[in-house]
């Protein structure tokens, strides 16, 4: 197998937890939740703000056209950044690790631009890689092949060389197909296990 050069994260459920659901559970109660989940398709929306789209008015646009769940959908944007936590901070550790055994570290995830701008206050670590690619600027979402295409052009690392890891087997398989070493993240240590096994950290630097 082609020795790893550069290892890609995603970041949400893999640095940093992302369930809306969740939050919605706890605050409008699980019933509510799936009711107004069945009514309206908050991640198609979602989709839309990692597309590029002004996060701001596309939630509030959403929150309009959905008059019976405003204040709901509109905590979407208002209390974001409630839905994206806490850090997974095995990953981060991992992270870390890796930046400092000189491996180079991506990102490459579906985020908005402003929820972004949001987060990285939050997070210090999310300026921590080497290369940021981030879908909001980029105009496109995993699992587009055009994503992963542009990914390479820029890095200019051989996809055989490329270890990455993602909590969406969608995600990861085109990754596959596109010759990349992959990793589907389940869990911490399954993906400290996965960056050992790939000779790039040690068991000491991977705890």
């Amino acid at each position: 197998m082609t020795q790893v050069q550069a290892v890609v994260f995603d970041i949400g459920n893999v640095l940093i937890e992302w369930q809306p659901e969740r939050f919605y559970d706890a605050v409008i109660g699980p019933a509510r939740r799936k009711e107004m989940f069945g009514a309206i398709d908050l991640h198609g929306i979602n989709d839309q703000v990692d597309r590029g789209a002004n996060f701001r008015d596309t939630i509030y646009a959403a929150a309009e056209a959905n008059p019976a769940w405003r204040d709901e959908v509109q905590m979407w944007h208002d209390r974001w950044i409630e839905m994206a936590a806490p850090a997974i901070d095995h990953s981060v550790r991992l992270l870390r690790a890796l930046r400092a055994a000189d491996v180079p570290v991506f990102a490459l995830t579906n985020f908005g631009i402003q929820t972004f701008e949001i987060a990285e206050p939050v997070y210090p670590f999310l300026k921590e890689f080497d290369r940021r690619y981030i879908s909001g600027h980029m105009g496109v979402i995993k699992p587009e092949h055009s994503i992963y295409e542009m990914v390479e052009a820029d890095c200019g690392v051989d996809p055989a060389a490329l270890l990455f890891t993602d909590d969406r087997i969608d995600n990861i398989s085109i990754a596959d197909e596109r010759g990349w070493q992959t990793h589907l993240f389940e869990g911490s240590q399954g993906w400290a296990d996965r960056l050992v096994k790939a000779g790039v950290l040690t068991a000491e630097a991977a705890k």
